[in-house]
């Protein structure tokens, strides 16, 4: 057996230059520019994964497509008047009150037809494919693993360290996230309840031997294990929840509450992943008597719930720009119901991401439902799925996309997912060249601000080929600082350069544009 997948079957849990471009001589752009702010370093992100495969038809209602969706799933579909409205063209399940609160507070956004090309409809093959964020089967590492092995190389044997005393994911429960699956371990540690401590017991000497090495990373696993631990009941002891909405009964609402409570202690978890079962529907979806009631009702129901009583929490608790979430399942259901009052494994699926930072709204188009369908037909991929882990990586981690387009097989196209919280950053954090331009990423536009003496200031845009794409402005300015407005609609999804060119110096600064 190799090493990898040795470790890969141990699931120890604690409960706890310069550069010449057409004349110009160009500064090598500093690394610097996609190192993590502070405010990056301390960000949290909450993924909740619904495990079978749910039914987003039901879920984010197409409310434009609803005569055509009566045709194909007339036993199941929400009754037209019980669905809530949120746009024009989209409703809500009438259960998702409080993901609706969200969405009107500008903390929600949902996108929409999320997948991969060629579905594969095997809960098991698809959800391996969603964790490791890659179509190849060999690929053992998730999506996060892989980032995390390139970020803490030397993991698990360094650490915890004094530099990062804390896990670097918690799954909550008593099973290990595939998504944090490293090279040589899983960066994440089961945690049931942060609040009780339990210690491993176990030591092993390399006697040189095959089966002394294995049982020597054992040893350090049990070990890493109980410290983690120890950090994890400290931050619970010292943590505070004040929402009143959490439900007790809810076990969603429980294992955010414990999550709201680590972070509040201090904890400086990057990632807390939780599973919920149960979204396999092929039966009982809804009741005979009731299409708004049944078992997918009761399962989005407490999704709803929780993740409310949570970012009320985080409100509370003063949180909110430092956590985000997401939600996602390995597929979505057929277009058409069957005769059980239920569906079948289908394609692509909506997503919700909730939190304050959030670019809040609906993204990407609606669900086109044809009034005749072929058997068994699901709804098409628009966005890839992994598009979505690589925006996440790059707006919320401020990850350097090139280091993140290696962690994936296909081109990244990058969404403007997470961006809301940027803007107020930039503006208070001025590189050592003076001149700064945000939001960046950009979408349609981004202001650049600079300082200028009296003098006759010129700015274009650049791309990495050193070719000038587009001239932002050429004329006199006045001593002082000026914010100018840079339309940016016209540019290609890619990295380029903005160059100042004005007698008292010429300078520069890289920033991406995103479609």
């Amino acid at each position: 057996m190799k090493r990898r997948s040795f470790v890969k079957n141990v699931s120890l849990a604690s409960v706890a230059g310069p550069i010449a471009m057409k004349g110009l001589n160009f500064q090598a752009i500093s690394k610097k520019l996609f190192e993590p702010s502070k405010m990056a370093e301390d960000r949290v992100l909450v993924i909740i994964r619904m495990n079978g495969g749910n039914d987003g038809l039901n879920t984010v209602i197409p409310i434009d497509q609803y005569d055509n969706l009566v045709i194909q799933r007339s036993n199941v579909i929400v009754p037209e008047p019980s669905i809530l409205s949120i746009t024009p063209e989209v409703g809500l399940h009438p259960v998702l009150t409080g993901m609706k609160n969200l969405f009107d507070n500008g903390k929600q956004s949902i996108i929409q037809n999320v997948g991969y090309p060629e579905q594969n409809r095997s809960h098991f093959r698809s959800m391996d494919i969603w964790t490791s964020g890659s179509m190849d089967v060999n690929e053992t590492r998730g999506w996060l693993g892989r980032h995390f092995d390139n970020e803490y190389p030397n993991y698990p044997s360094a650490y915890p360290s004094a530099t990062y005393p804390d896990p670097f994911a918690i799954s909550m429960g008593n099973e290990l996230s595939a998504t944090c699956q490293g090279l040589m371990a899983n960066f994440s540690h089961a945690v049931n309840d942060p609040t009780v401590n339990y210690n491993l017991t176990g030591s092993a000497v390399n006697d040189g031997t095959y089966f002394g090495s294995h049982m020597e990373h054992i040893s350090t696993i049990i070990n890493q294990t109980n410290l983690y631990g120890d950090q994890i009941n400290t931050a619970a002891a010292a943590g505070n929840t004040l929402s009143t909405l959490y439900d007790a009964a809810n076990p969603v609402a429980v294992y955010l509450r414990y999550v709201a409570q680590m972070i509040s202690g201090g904890l400086k978890t990057k990632v807390y992943i939780l599973n919920v079962n149960g979204f396999d529907t092929h039966d009982g979806q809804v009741l005979a008597t009731d299409s708004t009631a049944g078992a997918h009702a009761n399962l989005i129901k407490m999704i709803s719930d929780a993740v409310n009583a949570f970012q009320d929490d985080l409100n509370l608790l003063g949180l909110e720009q430092q956590v985000a979430g997401m939600t996602f399942s390995e597929f979505g259901r057929q277009i058409a119901s069957n005769a059980s009052l239920g569906t079948d494994h289908g394609d692509a699926a909506p997503m919700f991401l909730f939190g304050s930072c959030i670019n809040s709204g609906i993204i990407g188009p609606n669900p086109i439902i044809p009034n005749a369908i072929d058997n068994q037909v699901g709804l098409p991929m628009q966005i890839d799925f992994r598009d979505v882990y690589a925006s996440i990586l790059k707006d919320w981690f401020e990850v350097d996309p090139i280091d993140i387009q290696p962690l994936f097989e296909q081109t990244i196209n990058y969404i403007n997912v997470l961006g809301a919280c940027n803007l107020g950053l930039a503006e208070n954090a001025k590189d050592d060249d003076g001149i700064l331009i945000y939001p960046n990423p950009a979408t349609s536009n981004s202001t650049l601000k600079i300082e200028t003496l009296n003098e006759r200031v010129k700015i274009e845009v650049f791309d990495l080929n050193g070719r000038s794409v587009l001239l932002i402005c050429d004329k006199q300015f006045n001593q002082g600082t000026h914010h100018i407005p840079c339309e940016t609609i016209d540019l290609k999804a890619g990295e380029y350069i903005v160059k100042v060119f004005k007698s008292s110096g010429i300078q520069s600064t890289k920033f991406s544009k995103i479609r």
